[in-house]
């Protein structure tokens, strides 16, 4: 039936955003060990995405290869539109990735604002201002103090961190990555060293400030603790001696038997997703 008979247009579908960051046959070997080995993988703005897979697998190369801090041994890695695999780290955190590692990467025996403003300052216009007194920078001490608030730590903001419990350590690292304002939060085993009961608390936080209305971010997780991967991912990739073996909703990925047989195994063969 045509439009002049039916008195409508047609409908326009609109073609699937780009994805924000994206990979194309990313590989990284060491000798003869394929750390990783021609992944492929597509992350949509606004999701929180994290990858799985056993020891070995490949997921913090994987990361240090997004984030610049190793360069592939072949394939691509693309930043809205634009190629990044050779940039340099610190560039590429300037164009708005940010990282957090496995081991707490703060700086002990300065304050807790202190860390927070010098990962401000570093990403903005006076970052190698290095011998101007730190009061001259107030933009960035009021941009550490929101952070702070929003994080939870404006309280000891001028406590030394090296006296800090782990708990606050990872919340700081959070702190330092959201001063940066990052478009994207590459978050290694956050939740490492941390006592059982502060888990969830924890990944609330990082949730939260993730789904901010204000300034929503995108994040890929790498983390072992399934309950906190199956009830905060949007999508989940799992990583299998280097190759990306399967990806999809956590649903998705909780039932597929490819999955269960490499990682997963029996446990949770009874979840109810």
């Amino acid at each position: 039936m045509s439009e002049g008979e039916t008195g409508q247009l047609p409908l326009e579908i609109s073609p699937p955003a780009a994805p924000i960051l994206e990979t194309q046959g990313l590989s990284r070997y060491f000798g003869g060990l394929k750390a990783v080995d021609g992944v492929d993988f597509k992350l949509s703005s606004g999701d929180f995405h994290s990858i799985i897979g056993p020891n070995g697998a490949g997921k913090t190369t994987f990361l240090n290869l997004l984030s610049g801090v190793l360069k592939p041994t072949q394939g691509k890695v693309i930043f809205k539109g634009q190629d990044i695999t050779h940039l340099p780290a610190h560039r590429i955190a300037h164009l708005g990735i940010g990282r957090s590692y496995q081991i707490t990467n703060v700086f002990p025996n300065l304050t807790v604002l202190e860390n927070v403003r010098l990962a401000a300052q570093a990403l903005g216009r006076d970052n190698f201002k290095l011998l101007t007194h730190y009061q001259r920078f107030d933009v960035y001490i009021q941009r550490a103090w929101r952070v702070l608030e929003r994080v939870g730590l404006a309280g000891v903001g001028h406590s030394l961190v090296s006296s800090l419990p782990h708990g606050d350590k990872r919340r700081l690292e959070l702190a330092m990555l959201l001063a940066q304002d990052n478009e994207i939060l590459l978050l290694d085993e956050p939740t490492a060293g941390l006592a059982t009961e502060q888990v969830p608390e924890f990944m609330s936080l990082v949730k939260e400030v993730a789904a901010s209305a204000q300034n929503r971010k995108t994040v890929v997780l790498v983390e072992h603790n399934m309950s906190v991967v199956m009830s905060l991912s949007d999508r989940i990739s799992v990583m299998h001696q280097g190759r990306l073996l399967a990806e999809g909703t956590p649903a998705e990925i909780a039932a597929n038997q490819t999955v269960q047989e490499a990682y997963l195994g029996s446990l949770y063969s009874d979840l109810d997703i």
